[in-house]
């Protein structure tokens, strides 16, 4: 496993990472999350990724009580939750003082831990002052129950303000950004967001690599009962893959199999690797319901390392020049 910096900080993250989202208590039980998570763990992933939002809080349980169950030295752990959507009550929502510490309290209390390492806006808040915010998210980490902050799907804009009223206010600025990345899915990371690794010293902890498996191949010839879109709460996500505004991503998966071939690696292997060979991706995070899957992903690390120049540029002329939608899948 490769271990990289967490943007400007002393924090190294596995290159690969694995999160809870769709799959904790919504595809898989404790156990075989105690399987997948081991597999991961067993490989040098250090760090796990989970959110109150994900099956309504029950993916922190199940990880909760993973983490129990294996007792892992936590200090060789990097835990993350994210804040946003954490009920129906008025203030179980959004961006508040209120919110955020109450929420981090029943996160935490979820997932059986004294403190997360890293705590994110799980989304921008229009509603709420932004001082209001980063004071709160100061707060946390001044209470050690958090170490760093950061957010997902911010706009850089957004992410300027917060560090600038971090600075005027000698408070903690946000370190790190969990945005959508993948081959179809890259402006924002590899634009929008290019003049903050260097100003703000900004990490990112990519999600959706594989573009909701879009890119694994697996679509191909039809939905698979035991994959994700086969599920109720998630048939909104067929939308990103039925239709002729559609059928150009499949073109893109057909032109990037015989290069996947030549490296001797999946397709789902080769998205992986693809964004590993970002420099700014500071981790990919993975998801999987089986442990097998798990040890399959993590094969990426080695294939990133056989992606040379001409790979990469061929794999660019595969992309094309088509804009990257900049749709949110999750």
């Amino acid at each position: 496993m490769e271990y990289r910096y967490l943007g400007r900080s002393g924090l190294q993250v596995s290159a690969l990472s694995y999160g809870a989202w769709v799959t904790f208590s919504g595809q898989i039980d404790v156990d075989r999350a105690a399987e997948c998570m081991s597999a991961a763990y067993e490989a040098g992933v250090n760090f796990f990724d989970n959110a109150e939002v994900y099956a309504d809080g029950r993916a922190e349980s199940v990880m909760g009580e993973v983490l129990a169950k294996m007792k892992w030295k936590r200090s060789d752990l990097v835990i993350s939750t994210k804040i946003f959507w954490g009920g129906s009550g008025p203030n179980d929502r959004g961006l508040s003082r209120k919110h955020i510490i109450e929420g981090l309290d029943a996160s935490l209390h979820r997932l059986r831990l004294d403190y997360v390492d890293l705590l994110y806006c799980h989304r921008p808040d229009l509603h709420t002052p932004l001082e209001e915010t980063v004071r709160a998210m100061n707060f946390c980490i001044q209470q050690g129950k958090a170490f760093y902050w950061g957010t997902s799907e911010w706009s850089a804009a957004q992410l300027e303000r917060a560090a600038a009223i971090a600075r005027r206010e000698n408070l903690i600025p946000p370190l790190m950004e969990q945005p959508q990345y993948n081959m179809l899915h890259r402006a924002r990371v590899e634009v929008e967001y290019a003049p903050l690794y260097d100003s703000l010293g900004l990490g990112t902890t990519v999600w959706s690599p594989l573009a909701s498996g879009f890119l694994s191949g697996k679509y191909k010839k039809g939905i698979p009962t035991d994959s994700r879109l086969a599920l109720a709460d998630y048939a909104w996500l067929r939308e990103n893959f039925e239709g002729s505004e559609n059928q150009w991503k499949y073109k893109v998966v057909e032109n990037l199999e015989p290069v996947a071939a030549r490296l001797d690696a999946t397709l789902a292997q080769l998205a992986l690797a693809w964004c590993l060979r970002n420099p700014h991706v500071s981790t990919v995070i993975t998801g999987a319901t089986k442990p097998g899957q798990v040890q399959e992903n993590m094969k990426a690390v080695d294939v990133a390392g056989r992606m040379d120049g001409e790979v990469m540029d061929e794999i660019e002329e595969i992309l094309g020049n088509r804009p990257a939608p900049e749709k949110d899948w999750r």
